[in-house]
């Protein structure tokens, strides 16, 4: 779950939405657009729903749980495909800028592995060094193609 997506769901609520009425494009646009916080408590903000959560807002604390939730149900199922092996977990994005949802993934997951947080949106410096690489010719640029490139683990 994020503020405007709605996470992992089981396909048979996926089937039940377009039965009632919904059509593909308003299934993905909830899905991606307008589901998590927005769909659920009006909001993109995770501060709000936090400090909504803080105050008491019962509804705002079981969304900012289910957030907790499944951060940490995927960084087990990380850990598992890793098979334990895991130097460590590292959590980065604007929501990473609150302490409370740095700490309660600690807690849960601290045992795997430490865990780090990195606030902030980083995609565009990310970007930008790698068009630096390129017109610097220290990398060949590269053109998405949509096909995935990971193809299984090595048996």
């Amino acid at each position: 779950m994020t503020p405007t997506r709605c996470g992992s769901l089981p396909v048979v609520e996926v089937l039940g939405l377009i039965k009632s009425g919904m059509d593909a494009g308003q299934v993905h646009k909830l899905c991606l657009k307008n589901g998590g916080f927005v769909n659920l408590l009006g909001t993109n903000d995770a501060r709000e729903v936090q400090a909504r959560a803080e105050k008491g807002d019962a509804e705002a604390a079981r969304v900012w749980d289910t957030l907790v939730y499944q951060i940490c149900k995927w960084v087990g199922a990380m850990a598992a495909v890793l098979g334990g092996d895991v130097d460590g977990i590292l959590l980065g994005g604007g929501m990473v800028h609150s302490d409370a949802l740095v700490e309660a993934v600690r807690e849960r997951c601290g045992w795997i592995a430490p865990v780090t947080a990195y606030p902030g949106e980083f995609e565009l410096e990310a970007m930008a060094a790698g068009a630096r690489r390129v017109l610097n010719g220290e990398e060949d640029a590269r053109e998405y193609t949509g096909i995935p490139v990971f193809q299984g683990f090595d048996k």
